[in-house]
């Protein structure tokens, strides 16, 4: 029987985890990670920061249910080198562990700007459980506080410091809020909830520099304005933890570059999740995450699969706002037709992109209903050319027209 051995315990790793369990009973595995919780869903931080969660309350699993349906768990075991040639990982501590198929699923870290005081004391970023209560500990008797990044991470992040009674301020360097996720008339209905919340949110800035002596005091942007700030928080996005892998031969770019099998340029070495990039891309998204490591785990077990990239989708609760975002939905050429509909009071607004008669991305933001419907339309290439001006009114039964063809 094949030995796999997992490098991270992230959604990939557990997503390949429980696909190895139902497929291949009796796989010998073993995860390593240098955390020492076992996986546990990063969108849990934001409980754990604002003080609604405890830490082993986020954990999906304890260690014992692995142990039960036969994994070897080691938390805190931090992997130092993999020597591809004898099929083994060195830890940290000077043990060496041999593999049969290896598994690269230990993600992303927090990219931090090197800007002008970047290491002053009160600066953070949040990836884990530690940083969560890192942060919340510091945040105690702080009044004002920054969020650079107006991502979903800055999003989510402002939210948690506003329940620990800061005052928060956004800052994101582009024209809108989730400039990846939606457009400037979405981020316009979002912003109007967002205020009703008392964050103050500033989009079209560029953060210039980090003041105070050793400790934070403040946040000046390019022109001159400086917001007052006891503690900071950097959410300015991820970047593949690519230094492990490229020590010893395996290709990498932004992230590990993989095949359609998600192998990478060594055989028995795959990689899935926030560390693989498949065709120039990194998605950095869950469906692709949890869809890579399904076809990885096949691939390692035997049953050749293959992954022809994923359509970009999030869909989640913004600060409580359901938000789900499908495709393209920032065209920059004029071939596309866009088609918008707007209700403010009701926190709703609903996008399509749409070329030939076919839907090529949609935003929808305060409802849910539409979402699978939407999603069948765009992955299979419906022809709306008909009904495009009903698609997004409320009156209109997408699901019902869908099913009926």
């Amino acid at each position: 029987m094949v030995k796999i051995v997992i490098i991270g315990f992230s959604l990939a790793s557990f997503t390949a985890i429980r696909h190895i369990l139902s497929n291949a009973p009796g796989t010998e595995i073993e995860v390593f990670t240098d955390e020492e919780y076992a996986y546990y869903p990063r969108p849990r931080l934001y409980g754990v920061l604002s003080g609604e969660s405890l830490p082993d309350k986020i954990v999906m699993y304890p260690v014992k249910w692995y142990e039960d349906n036969g994994v070897k768990v080691h938390l805190g075991a931090s992997v130092k080198s993999i020597n591809s040639k004898n099929n083994e990982i060195s830890l940290q501590n000077g043990e060496k562990v041999h593999y049969d198929k290896l598994l690269l699923a230990n993600g992303a870290y927090s990219f931090v700007p090197s800007l002008k005081g970047i290491d002053k004391k009160g600066v953070f970023a949040l990836r884990t459980i530690d940083d969560a209560l890192a942060i919340k500990e510091y945040a105690q008797n702080k009044k004002n506080s920054v969020v650079i990044g107006g991502g979903l991470l800055g999003l989510e992040i402002s939210a948690a410091l506003k329940k620990l009674g800061l005052n928060v301020t956004i800052l994101e360097f582009a024209p809108w809020l989730l400039p990846r996720q939606i457009d400037s008339e979405g981020s316009d209905v979002l912003i109007g909830e967002f205020e009703k919340m008392g964050l103050e949110i500033k989009c079209g800035v560029q953060t210039d520099e980090i003041i105070g002596d050793s400790e934070v005091a403040g946040v000046k942007i390019k022109g001159g304005e400086t917001i007052p700030a006891e503690l900071v928080i950097c959410a300015t996005g991820i970047r593949s933890n690519i230094e492990l892998p490229k020590k010893v031969g395996i290709n990498v770019n932004r992230g590990v570059i993989v095949d359609e099998h998600l192998r990478t340029n060594i055989d028995n070495i795959y990689a899935a999740g926030d560390i693989a990039e498949h065709n120039g891309r990194v998605y950095g998204i869950i469906p692709a995450t949890t869809e890579q490591a399904q076809i990885a785990a096949a691939n390692m077990i035997g049953k050749e699969t293959v992954y022809n990239g994923t359509v970009a989708m999030n869909s989640l609760k913004i600060v409580g706002i359901d938000l789900t975002s499908i495709g393209l939905v920032n065209p920059e050429t004029k071939e596309y037709e866009q088609i918008r509909e707007v209700n403010a009071d009701k926190c709703q607004y609903k996008k399509i992109v749409l070329k030939d008669g076919k839907v090529l991305g949609s935003i929808i933001i305060g409802e849910r209903k539409s979402i699978k419907p939407m999603t069948d339309i765009i992955k299979e290439g419906v022809n709306v050319e008909k009904v495009k001006h009903e698609l997004l009114k409320e009156d209109f039964d997408l699901k019902k027209w869908v099913e009926t063809g």
